[in-house]
């Protein structure tokens, strides 16, 4: 549509964009299906931002789009996914075929794991810090090509063990490691050294990064595609529904500062009766970001026990799931782009 559009006025109106992509396990194959569906449009893209799932998506686009574009983005996509279903446990299917949402009684071999988890550390049960997504990262993504020649800004979360604060792997930095800490929960699998420090998962920090796409990319138009409902819910009364969304919680809670803060200060911008000097650059910079919002509200019912479900089958449906919600966003927020923005972040998150 945008191409056509650029056609009949004689220019380029392709808006541009910088993403920011939540992590959430399995469930980031629904970020894949809205991504997929966004692609299709011709966007051109900046900044990706991605924590854990997200970090995979982020990675995954920006290697096809260095082979082929908006093309190559979603074949790379599809690549990475389907790979991981087919590396998936057999178990897993099991699971699909009792619940499509992933949320009834589990296998005993995932019982027998869950139970590992809580008595040992990951370097007792797996001393060998055996990881099936390592040898995906390796088959899937050219890391040296993505130091040198992505075109886009990469930025991939994880979390310093020691000190608690966030690490942003850039560019140059996107390595194996980086994807793996960028996923590594701590009761998994063991902490990635990379150069002497350790990681965890980028989620306890920033799920994903905002600040980068704000300080470190030139559009004005960020679109956060997040897996995580901030929409008042029911009050979880079950030990298994109190967990998940401890969970869910813990994993969201920094990227939460982040946008409060970035709302405090363009509302202190906004309401500041001084008008004696101009503004300075950072009013300037907060006050013209136009924010969007992908949610993933066709999960909110989905339990956390979902996010462990990477079977092939509730892989593709989170996939078409997730083109279905971008396709709603389209319809009702695409003109917005480049304009306006097209979430009131104010109303969410302060």
């Amino acid at each position: 549509m945008w191409q056509k559009l650029a056609g009949l006025m004689g220019g380029s109106s392709v808006p541009e964009v910088s993403l920011a992509l939540q992590g959430g396990g399995a469930h980031g194959a629904y970020t894949w299906g809205v991504l997929d569906r966004l692609l299709e449009e011709g966007w051109r893209i900046e900044g990706v931002s991605g924590t854990s799932a997200g970090a995979m998506n982020a990675v995954a686009l920006a290697q096809g789009w260095m082979n082929d574009g908006a093309a190559g983005a979603r074949q790379s996509l599809s690549d990475f996914w389907q790979a991981v279903a087919n590396r998936a446990p057999f178990h897993m299917n099991f699971l699909q075929q009792i619940d499509p949402n992933g949320d009834a009684a589990m296998p005993a071999s995932m019982h027998m794991m869950q139970a590992l988890t809580k008595m040992l550390s990951p370097y007792q049960f797996n001393p060998l810090d055996i990881n099936p997504l390592r040898d995906i990262l390796q088959e899937q993504f050219d890391f040296e090509r993505l130091q040198q020649d992505c075109p886009l800004k990469l930025f991939i979360a994880a979390t310093h063990v020691g000190t608690g604060k966030v690490k942003l792997f850039e560019n140059q930095e996107i390595s194996e490691k980086a994807l793996l800490a960028s996923a590594c929960l701590p009761s998994v699998h063991q902490a990635v050294e990379i150069e002497g420090e350790y990681y965890w998962d980028g989620g306890y920090s920033a799920n994903p990064a905002i600040y980068p796409l704000v300080y470190d990319c030139k559009t004005q138009d960020i679109l956060l595609i997040l897996l995580d409902s901030f929409e008042s819910g029911p009050l979880p009364r079950s030990a298994k529904g109190i967990a998940s969304r401890s969970m869910d919680l813990g994993f969201s809670s920094g990227f939460l500062r982040e946008m409060r803060a970035i709302c405090q200060a363009r509302n202190y911008i906004a309401t500041s009766s001084s008008r004696v000097w101009p503004r300075g650059r950072l009013e300037r910079l907060l006050g013209r970001l136009r924010f969007h919002l992908v949610e993933a509200d066709d999960l909110a019912d989905m339990n956390g026990i979902s996010k462990l479900n990477a079977s092939s089958d509730f892989i593709n449906r989170l996939r078409d799931l997730g083109r279905n919600r971008a396709q709603r966003w389209l319809a009702n927020n695409q003109r917005s782009l480049g304009h306006k923005a097209s979430v009131q972040i104010e109303r969410l998150f302060t």
